[in-house]
């Protein structure tokens, strides 16, 4: 086990532990088809997202990542080259964000993918889950591999670890 503390413009300081191996042990029903290194390589969130680089996060994930250079979102640092997102004010009005991770399912993701097990997990895998009727609309509306058709969902499949360009 190992403790992680973080301190940044979203959290004052929290504290969680690492109990599993980075990238090991998911939950059953929790497959991502992406790592959060592979998302923010592939553009998402308007390069917005993690634009600071937090210290938490290995730096590898940040190689190649796709970010925003001025801290405003950029649709074209997309891999779709749409915006996809709403707001984080949105998010946090809807009462999607728990206080643990401020920045949201993403944050949520990366703490979880570096070995974080969390109260909050079995709902945020709900939340996961319920995205395939977006896959499932993309599937039934675009022919295999045509990456123009549907590129906002597309966008939105990919903000969710799911590959969209394998639909």
């Amino acid at each position: 086990m190992k403790q992680i503390t973080v301190s940044d413009v979203y959290q004052k300081k929290y504290t969680y532990t690492v109990t599993e191996k980075a990238g090991k042990n998911f939950d059953p029903e929790f497959r991502p088809q992406l790592t959060p290194a592979a998302m923010l390589e592939l553009g998402v969130f308007g390069g917005l997202y993690m634009s600071d680089r937090p210290k938490e996060f290995p730096a590898a994930w940040f190689t190649k990542a796709k970010l925003s250079p001025d801290g405003k979102r950029h649709k074209e640092l997309n891999y779709y080259g749409v915006n996809a997102s709403q707001p984080l004010s949105v998010w946090q009005q809807k009462g999607w964000i728990h206080p643990d991770d401020p920045r949201g399912w993403f944050q949520w993701y990366c703490r979880y993918y570096l070995g974080r097990r969390h109260k909050d997990d079995a709902r945020q895998i709900k939340r996961w889950k319920a995205i395939t009727r977006h896959i499932a609309q993309i599937g039934a509306n675009c022919r295999t591999g045509d990456q123009d058709c549907r590129p906002r969902q597309r966008q939105a499949v990919l903000h969710w670890a799911y590959d969209p360009r394998k639909i």
